[in-house]
């Protein structure tokens, strides 16, 4: 089975990255990931158990708090990706460093250097078939004002099933 982990973006940023992502794909044909506002924890990996993954994060859970972070504005990865700027205090980034690191621990998990510690938290808007477009989808999207408060309250494991990903468990931070 394919996996993901990610931290849900909920709330009016969660609703608005739904909407722009929406109002791209219907207006440039550019297109997203099939999973709901959120930032990656870990990318994309294939397992037949997940009980020892859901073990670790069942454990950070009960000694991490949810921490506070702002998204702000929008930025790109080259011409391939367009995404809002997730804005992560040095609290919200020790709890996502811990919890790289608890999932470490997990011998079947291995993290590439942009998916670790050091990533850059965004949260995708366009990312398929936009190279050709990027310049218009970057002043589109910049038409919108983009300032939100949220929490990283959430680790959150969806499944790749029947094309798309499902939830398939949410842990929750204290």
């Amino acid at each position: 089975m394919r996996y993901v982990i990610v931290s849900k973006v909920k709330g009016a940023a969660g609703s608005f990255n739904e909407k722009i992502k929406r109002e791209v794909l219907n207006k440039f044909n550019a297109k997203s990931s099939k999973l709901p506002a959120h930032f990656t924890i870990k990318a994309p990996f294939e397992s037949e158990d997940i009980s020892r993954i859901e073990h670790a994060i069942e454990e950070f859970c009960k000694t991490h708090k949810k921490t506070p972070y702002i998204i702000k504005n929008y930025d790109h990865f080259e011409d391939r990706v367009i995404y809002m700027k997730v804005i992560l205090p040095k609290k919200g980034r020790q709890t996502h460093d811990d919890l790289i690191e608890s999932l470490s621990s997990v011998s079947m998990l291995t993290f590439k250097e942009n998916e670790g510690k050091d990533k850059i938290f965004h949260v995708t808007i366009a990312s398929k078939k936009i190279r050709d477009k990027f310049k218009e989808i970057w002043d589109y999207v910049n038409n919108f004002p983009c300032e939100y408060e949220c929490d990283f309250d959430n680790i959150s494991i969806y499944r790749w099933v029947d094309n798309t990903w499902k939830l398939y468990r949410e842990f929750e931070l204290e």
